[in-house]
């Protein structure tokens, strides 16, 4: 006990007694404030160990939601994603101690262009110190939200014209080595059977001239290549692969290909693709780029087309390849003068019109009609309507026909000097666009 001895006893004594009573209250004072800092303490490990679950459930349900709109599972329908999600959350939040009560709830579901994916959960956390002040659990929730832009599913249908003109050389160069090596001057490489192996297109193969048919075969086994990596989940696209017949003796739509999701399958199938063969030399009066026929077996030949969202309503494609030039027997209906009912005409619009009523849109790759100054043939009957304002082939009457096939945004024309393959890639990649942006 503390002593005043310069004061008088009695003063002393009475300051002793206040102290005594000061460090009294000063106890009882620290007692009553450590009640809050205990309870304060206690809360912070109680929010402490809440977050730290709520951490671990919250990024669960992030997951469960990227999961959703995944590549991997946007092929499969929104309610076995679900019942996927659902599955994945509660198994791993299974294993999250010191959690009770999880409640989570997943709904998936897709729009025209998009999948989305929410994920929720509420859950309790039970406390230890808030326990004492009436709180036995604290409460936690979260919401994960995640899109992915959904597939859109097209069926590619191929029309390659393989026809005898398709013989032509690929590049001007290849012409000009046509031209000299013939004794005609023709630029054509004929598959005649009756003349093989010494036909013009044997020499072609011989001279090691590239003939634009040769061109579209590798571009479409290119294409298929090009389809593959494009698609974002398996059989988003299908092909089929047709031509207009591989013998002027059984002309009319061939499938080289059936309409397949297998586009390994699709590109094996295309080194069939060659050119139309003919029995001899004037048979049939050499008439066979039948349009017209044709484009009507395929409108019968494509099912009716969806809106993309699903593969089983893919929407339909046709990819039409061709220099545009119709040779067949119309004697009525030729847009153009006839010899004996032969019509060498541009191609007649009003069979794409059908086919795009329908919703099927039609791509058109325009290999340019070489003009070919040397050739009699050409210059009485092809020259009049592949004239352009600025010369020969340039925005003629076939040109103009082959781009109102097409559909708005569809058609590319394909110079000599172009590539057909990076031409053909470019179409397929404009298509797919346009299908998405329509979808």
């Amino acid at each position: 006990m503390r002593r005043f001895p310069l004061l008088s006893p009695e003063i002393g004594k009475a300051m002793t007694g206040f102290l005594r009573e000061q460090n009294a209250s000063v106890a009882i004072t620290f007692a009553i404030a450590l009640i809050p800092l205990a309870a304060f303490v206690g809360a912070a490990v109680d929010y402490s160990l809440a977050n730290r679950a709520k951490s671990k459930l919250d990024a669960l349900a992030d997951a469960a939601a990227l999961r959703s709109v995944s590549h991997v599972n946007l092929s499969s329908t929104t309610s076995a994603v679900q019942a996927d999600a659902l599955k994945f959350f509660e198994a791993q939040s299974s294993v999250v101690s010191g959690v009770s009560g999880i409640v989570p709830t997943v709904t998936v579901a897709d729009s025209s262009t998009v999948r989305n994916a929410d994920v929720s959960y509420s859950a309790d956390v039970p406390t230890a110190f808030l326990g004492l002040l009436g709180f036995a659990t604290i409460p936690i929730s979260w919401k994960s939200t995640a899109a992915s832009t959904t597939p859109t599913y097209i069926d590619f249908y191929l029309l390659l014209d393989n026809t005898p003109s398709m013989g032509v050389g690929a590049t001007p160069t290849d012409v000009a080595t046509m031209v000299k090596n013939t004794s005609d001057r023709c630029a054509f490489a004929c598959h005649d059977v009756s003349q093989a192996p010494n036909d013009s297109y044997s020499l072609a193969k011989k001279l090691g001239v590239t003939m634009r048919i040769d061109v579209v075969r590798s571009a479409t086994q290119q294409l298929m290549d090009t389809a593959s990596e494009t698609q974002a989940v398996p059989a988003q696209f299908r092909m089929a692969i047709y031509t207009f017949g591989s013998s002027a003796a059984n002309i009319g739509l061939t499938a080289v290909q059936a309409l397949t999701s297998s586009l390994s399958t699709a590109k094996t199938s295309a080194r069939a693709i060659d050119l139309m063969t003919v029995p001899y030399q004037g048979y049939n009066n050499d008439q066979f780029t039948d349009f017209d026929n044709t484009l009507i077996a395929m409108n019968g030949a494509i099912a009716t087309p969806g809106d993309g969202s699903a593969s089983a309503q893919p929407q339909k494609i046709l990819f039409l390849v061709s220099d545009g030039v119709a040779d067949a027997y119309y004697p009525t209906t030729c847009t153009k003068p006839t010899t004996s009912g032969r019509c060498q005409a541009p191609l007649t619009v009003k069979n794409c019109t059908t086919l795009k009523s329908r919703g099927i849109k039609i791509a058109v790759l325009y290999t340019t009609y070489l003009a070919l100054p040397t050739d009699n043939w050409y210059n009485t009957w092809i020259a009049p309507f592949n004239q352009g304002p600025y010369g020969p082939s340039v925005n003629s009457e076939i040109a103009k026909s082959m781009q109102s096939c097409a559909s708005p945004g569809l058609y590319f024309e394909v110079s000599p000097t172009d590539g057909i393959s990076e031409a053909m890639t470019a179409l397929f990649q404009k298509a797919v666009q346009i299908a998405r942006l329509t979808n």
